[in-house]
């Protein structure tokens, strides 16, 4: 089981977008792509075919894994995960601070 998943609510720790907030719109592998963040320039060439327009769009590039930490919305703060079996033998994952299951 994953400790950060898609649509989780996370802060960034790390990186020029440090403080910052955002919703996970894709993980890949130990990377992920939160919305809004981390924008670059990118150089696009045209492809008529294909009706892709050229020229220099902004894209949003993947950060470290390890750069980002779930938010706690009772806290407002970045909080730890932790994952552990409920009552009917399920894994779920859990707010480490106050050990309330994270929905």
């Amino acid at each position: 089981m994953q400790k950060i998943k898609v649509k989780d609510e996370v802060i960034i720790i790390a990186g020029k977008d440090k403080g910052s907030t955002g919703t996970i719109t894709k993980v890949i592998a130990n990377k992920v792509i939160v919305e809004g963040k981390n924008i670059a320039k990118k150089h696009v060439k045209a492809n008529p075919t294909a009706g892709v327009t050229g020229g220099i769009i902004d894209t949003e590039m993947p950060l470290a894994i390890s750069n980002v930490a779930i938010l706690n919305a009772e806290t407002n703060k970045a909080d730890r995960v932790g994952i552990r079996t409920d009552k009917d033998g399920k894994k779920e994952r859990f707010f480490k601070s106050n050990g309330k299951a994270i929905v």
